[in-house]
């Protein structure tokens, strides 16, 4: 597995060979030990699978939970944009947004380091992402920020109107999150 940096601290694209023939196709998407290599202390505690369909936007979601939650996430179907903004204070990276291209097809998969939110847009007719989390779900701790937020600029991938749960056409702002002190600081 390859494993690349991105501009957001502790965020890495993981590239990986697909092996395809007239049956269809294979690839791996999560090695422990290219983790162990690049420095990067990941167990998985909990396995989330969420279908969409086109112009669905999710999140951006992030965690509080006191033990951290880094995310390590692929598509497994169809095509989608996946999103990570870096909403640590004091981060060197700290409001920046990052877009990566997943496909079903291809051998990429995203790891997110615990503090940065995630969100996707699905560019399919359906889209279904995978993602494994260092830590469980703990709703008290679950946060979202709002995805169309001004100061953000997500490029989002939608070409009509999107679709967006209640809940995050209601999240606040990232600077509504900071002034009630609602983001988690960052830890180098």
């Amino acid at each position: 597995m390859n494993v690349v940096e991105l501009p957001i601290e502790g965020a890495w694209l993981l590239e990986s060979p697909v092996w395809g023939d007239e049956r269809g196709f294979f690839r791996e998407w999560f090695k422990l030990p290219d983790f162990v290599t690049h420095g990067v202390d990941f167990h998985a505690r909990q396995a989330n699978l969420s279908q969409s369909v086109r112009n669905v936007v999710r999140g951006l979601h992030y965690s509080m939970a006191p033990e951290g939650q880094a995310k390590v996430v692929t598509c497994v179907h169809g095509t989608l944009d996946d999103v990570i903004v870096d909403v640590r204070v004091g981060s060197p990276t700290f409001a920046r947004v990052e877009v990566v291209s997943l496909a079903g097809d291809a051998g990429r998969s995203v790891y997110l380091p615990e503090g940065v939110a995630h969100g996707f847009c699905v560019t399919s007719e359906v889209g279904v992402l995978s993602y494994l989390l260092s830590s469980p779900f703990n709703a008290p701790h679950e946060l979202e920020i709002d995805p169309f937020d001004a100061e953000l600029r997500v490029p989002w991938t939608i070409t009509g109107e999107p679709i967006v749960s209640a809940k995050d056409a209601a999240a606040p702002s990232l600077a509504a999150r900071r002034e009630a002190d609602q983001l988690p600081l960052y830890r180098s």
